[in-house]
């Protein structure tokens, strides 16, 4: 049902039924131009559904961002089905991610798909390589900065308990989550780094090393790599 969020609701009926009665054996509704939110689809879905002894498929565009959204919206009124792409590629601003989808069923709806999710990275960075599309690093689920903490608080927690800052194991995903050392780090954030790069900082020099750098993440817009920050933490340590 092309344009459907669009048709008028006792139309879209009347032709579903008509489909189902001439073997139509799946009902697709399709939010064509993206303009559905979450609580209107799942309204407009349900009288659907319940009308139908077919099974009803949902099929949504992202034009308000909304795509990831209106596909459980979907699910949650009855479909059973639903259409997807890896990384949301599609018309215009895109369809619903696969990876968003299988990822907000399993952790935020306990639905899982069956979907060996630890493939979900390694498929997108194909895809996006095949594409000539990149991933941008703050992608939802599978971006590569999306399990990189760096302010203070933020990686404090984390390291006690990743449950603090991160909505599920990254693992999940075929990731591994990284600290970013930059201008929001903390001394503890900083020191363990340096640590684990295998050099040690005195205690009472934290503070200035600190102020350094910030300095160069200041200046270069950015954090450091782990050879900047060996060089920033040599004058300081023991």
């Amino acid at each position: 049902a092309e344009d459907a969020s669009r048709a008028s609701d006792k139309f879209l009926l009347e032709y579903a039924m008509a489909a189902q009665e001439f073997g139509a054996v799946r009902f697709r509704y399709c939010d064509t131009v993206g303009i559905m939110d979450p609580f209107t689809l799942n309204k407009k879905l349900g009288p659907i559904v319940e009308g139908l002894k077919i099974d009803v498929e949902v099929h949504t565009h992202n034009d308000f961002g909304m795509a990831t959204a209106n596909a459980l919206a979907g699910i949650k009124a009855g479909a059973r089905l639903v259409d997807t792409t890896i990384t949301g590629l599609g018309e215009r601003a895109g369809n619903a991610p696969l990876e968003e989808v299988v990822m907000a069923l399993k952790v935020i709806a306990d639905i899982d798909t069956g979907i060996e999710t630890r493939m979900l990275k390694p498929l997108a960075d194909y895809v996006s390589t095949a594409a000539r599309r990149p991933l941008p690093d703050s992608k939802s689920i599978v971006g590569a900065k999306v399990f990189t903490h760096e302010s203070g608080i933020h990686v404090d927690g984390v390291i006690k308990d990743p449950n603090t800052y991160e909505p599920f194991d990254p693992a999940l995903v075929g990731v591994s989550r990284s600290i970013a050392i930059g201008k929001h780090s903390g001394k503890k954030a900083i020191i363990n780094r340096l640590r684990e790069l295998g050099l040690n900082v005195n205690p009472e020099d934290s503070d200035c090393l600190m102020d350094r750098i910030r300095r160069i993440a200041c200046a270069r817009k950015g954090g450091l790599s782990d050879e900047e920050l060996l060089d920033a933490g040599s004058m300081f340590s023991h």
